[in-house]
């Protein structure tokens, strides 16, 4: 989820279940916290156990002096964004594909990663600023993005449409949004491209699309349940969740494109990139990078070559 256009794109950002959301005939009720949660979630797949890997004293080595004397680092979060991280059943908790990234790589670094959620606009702010040093949110990597901040590539996604269960809207590209209403999460890929299509709709002589902008992916999803707008745009493996969690009340619509790479976000001067690296590296290694991915059933996400963009 997630991203600022300007180069090779990213998505970003779908979130998820929260506290006491349900899925009525007539659309998604946001709780009081306006994350988003869908009467299902989360199913039987987020019970899975993760087995916590042990601490890798060449990877623990890594890690920068001053982090490793405090024990852990602040890890921003959007947590609206399912499957990839979103807000449990009790309200607080941080669940998630990205969550158990969070608990694996702070256990093979000799860390803590503590997530703290913070809306997705703002993360890339706070990490410059010193706020947060990881971001961990579905960041699509681009060229706009790497001016501020460092990345560690570790999963693979694309974007895709998601539509109400009885549209007869037929999508193929973004070229198909002209002359409709496009809901999308602020800061992402998708509001960038969605924004980026009205001029293309215009240029080609038709009506242009009307782009709908909410600062979580719950409120986004809200505006298409209520029917304000025709089409939802998210990150490809969350419009998946979101369809799977509507019971019915949603479907995908088109096939999914513009895959590009997601990767965590580390402060220019941090250092705790290459030990991130490193920790991915083990992950991938010891099967519980794998194991993750099938837990929230994304597994087409997966990469073999991480690396530092």
């Amino acid at each position: 989820m997630r991203i600022d256009h300007g180069s090779p794109k990213r998505l970003r950002s779908s979130r998820g279940v929260a506290l006491c959301v349900a899925l009525t005939g007539v659309g998604l009720l946001l709780a009081g916290t306006g994350t988003a949660a869908f009467a299902s979630a989360p199913s039987a797949r987020p019970a899975v156990k993760i087995p916590t890997p042990p601490k890798d004293p060449m990877v623990a080595a890594l890690v920068p002096k001053s982090i490793r004397a405090k024990g852990s680092v602040s890890v921003a979060m959007d947590a609206t964004y399912a499957p990839d991280e979103f807000v449990a059943a009790n309200g607080t908790t941080i669940i998630g594909m990205d969550a158990d990234f969070n608990t694996a790589l702070g256990a093979v670094m000799g860390i803590k990663w503590h997530g703290v959620n913070a809306t997705f606009d703002t993360i890339i702010t706070g990490l410059t600023s010193g706020k947060y040093q990881v971001g961990n949110s579905s960041f699509t990597v681009t060229t706009a993005r790497e001016k501020k901040v460092n990345f560690v590539t570790y999963f693979k996604a694309g974007e895709a449409f998601y539509v109400a269960s009885s549209s007869s809207i037929k999508l193929n590209g973004l070229t198909s949004l002209c002359g409709r209403s496009v809901s999308v999460e602020i800061g992402t890929t998708e509001q960038s491209d969605a924004q980026n299509t009205v001029k293309t709709c215009r240029k080609a002589g038709k009506k242009p699309d009307t782009v709908l902008s909410f600062s979580t992916q719950s409120e986004a999803n809200l505006a298409v349940s209520s029917g304000r707008a025709d089409i939802g745009f998210a990150d490809s493996q969350v419009a998946g969740y979101i369809v799977e969690q509507s019971r019915g009340h949603f479907k995908l619509d088109g096939a999914a494109f513009e895959v590009a790479p997601y990767g965590f976000a580390f402060p220019k001067s941090s250092g705790l990139d290459k030990a991130t690296l490193a920790a991915v590296k083990v992950l991938m290694k010891d099967g519980i990078y794998s194991k993750i991915l099938d837990k929230w059933g994304v597994q087409t996400g997966s990469i073999n070559n991480p690396a530092i963009n």
